[in-house]
Parts: C-alpha cells; structure tokens; sequence
C-alpha cells in the first residue's frame, strides 16, 4: 500500500520539479516567467478556489460539457446502432464518417459563428462534433460483436426491432457505449477552452483570456491547472461508471 501511494506521488513531484527548473530557466531570459513558477500560481489558486467568480466560469464550463455530451450520445449512438446493423448503411456512411473525424473541430469554428451566431449555440455544436466520433464508433464496434445467437433468439421470439434494439442490443453494447462516452470526455474536455474563445463572455476559456489581458500570469497558471484538476476528475467519473456496469454484470 505505501509504495502504491508513493508511485502514485512520484509523478506529481517529478511535474512539480520540472515545473519549477523550467521557471527558473526562463525568469533568467525573461523575468515575467516568475509569474509562472509553482509557488506564486498555487497561491493563485488557492485565492481562486476561494472565491465565487471562478466556480461560477466552472459550473458553466461543466453545463457546456453535459449539452455537448448530450448532443453527441443522441446523434453518436442512433448512428453507431444502424451502422452496426446495416451493412450497406456502414460501407455508405463508415467513408465520410472517417473523413469528417479527420477534421479538426476547432476548424469549424468561423463557420459555426457565422451559422449560429456568437454565443452558447456554436460552442454546443464544437463540442458535440467532437464528441461524437469515438461514441459513433464504439457503438458500431459494439454491434458488431453481439454474439448473433443472441439476435436469431430474439427474432425466433418474435421480437419487434425496436425491442430487438432496446432489450437486446443497447444492453449489450453499455460497455462499448462507456468507453466511448469516456474517450469523448476527454476530447470535449480538450475542445472546449478555445471553444469559449468563441465569443461567450463566462467559461473557464474566457477566463483564460481574460487573465491573459489582465496580465495576471499567476491566475492563468491556476486556472490551467484547475482545467486539468477538473479534466481528471471527470475522466475518473466516467471510469468509475464504465467498472461499475461491468461489476453490476
């Protein structure tokens, strides 16, 4: 147990010293990086934690998160489902699927503003495109590998197609459907700093920017690891859920 929570602090340490040698390097060059250095932004970010202005840009942030989540399970697993299915939807669909997951989502975004307008709408809609990939599929890859007795029972029972998809496929493809909402946290998670760039004026990317503009290093340095604190604790939220289904089969 103690070398297990020495491991585990091992990493952290070994940041936090790199963190400090390359502040150090840098304030020799240039002596605005000081601003940067662990002790002056951990400060920073205690004062930051203590406030109410920074969980109102969070809380936000993390409502983006869930709309863009939201949007991208009801597009990605509809789709994942009837590509898994269809053959011929799969060799239509799987060419451009594949291309447009190529495109990077943030390259989208003058398009998005001209379309959408400024505000929650675009942002909503980066965060949905780049989510749904891996949701889209895992869910085929899902079907895919159903055991095809299970569905030949069911259709030897009569089943519908809608119930054929509600009690046999969906329950049989959670754990693919897990893993790929939990890949697609951690893509929107990516996407939605320079996503609320896009001209909304609350989120933990203005926050960014508005540190930036008011010079204040040390907040910027603690808001990017707060983005990385709040990063790891959704991805281990949706780790927890994805061991749980699995336990609870």
């Amino acid at each position: 147990m103690r070398q297990r929570w020495s491991l585990s602090l091992a990493g952290p340490a070994l940041v936090l010293a790199l963190w400090w040698a390359g502040s150090v390097l840098l304030t020799q060059r240039t002596p605005v990086a000081a601003a940067f250095a662990p002790m002056p932004s951990l400060t920073a970010l205690v004062h930051l934690l203590a406030a109410p202005d920074i969980w109102y840009h969070a809380l936000l942030s993390l409502q983006r998160v869930a709309v863009g989540l939201l949007l991208a399970i009801g597009f990605g697993v509809p789709l994942g489902v009837l590509t898994g299915l269809s053959r011929g939807f799969a060799q239509a669909s799987t060419p451009m699927f594949q291309f447009l997951r190529m495109i990077s989502p943030l390259s989208w975004m003058p398009i998005a503003v001209m379309v959408l307008g400024v505000g929650d709408l675009p942002v909503y809609f980066l965060l949905a495109f780049a989510a749904v990939w891996p949701i889209l599929l895992n869910t085929a890859a899902g079907v895919a590998q159903i055991d095809p007795h299970w569905l030949m029972l069911a259709r030897g029972l009569s089943a519908t197609r809608r119930e054929m998809v509600l009690r046999v496929i969906l329950p049989g493809i959670t754990a693919h459907i897990l893993t790929g909402v939990r890949l697609a946290i951690g893509i929107i998670w990516i996407v939605l700093v320079p996503a609320e760039m896009l001209g909304v004026s609350a989120g933990l990317g203005y926050f960014v920017l508005d540190t930036r503009d008011r010079l204040a290093y040390s907040e910027l340095m603690a808001v990017i690891v707060l983005i990385g604190a709040f990063g790891y604790l959704l991805d281990g939220l949706a780790r927890w859920l994805h061991a749980r289904w699995l336990h609870a089969r």
